[in-house]
């Protein structure tokens, strides 16, 4: 799971990273543009694979065993 911290302050958004980058990055924002105040804003999650792709390798290991199958059964 990936994880998109938003300032509450301003438009700042860090890129999509493991939970502990945006919490750093957006202390460090914070710290660096909003000095004095605490951290705030929301977080958002994305259940989906960050790095992409991950539907795709699926379909092709799916279609690499059925094509296995299908030559070890016409033998």
């Amino acid at each position: 799971m990936a994880y998109r911290y938003r300032c509450g302050e301003c438009d700042f958004k860090t890129s999509w990273g493991t939970e502990s980058q945006g919490e750093r990055a957006q202390i460090t924002h914070y710290t660096d543009r909003h000095p004095g105040l605490c951290p705030g804003g929301t977080v958002e999650a994305n259940t989906k694979n960050p790095e992409g792709g991950s539907g795709c390798l699926g379909v092709l290991a799916v279609l690499f065993l059925l094509f296995v199958l299908a030559v070890s059964c016409s033998r």
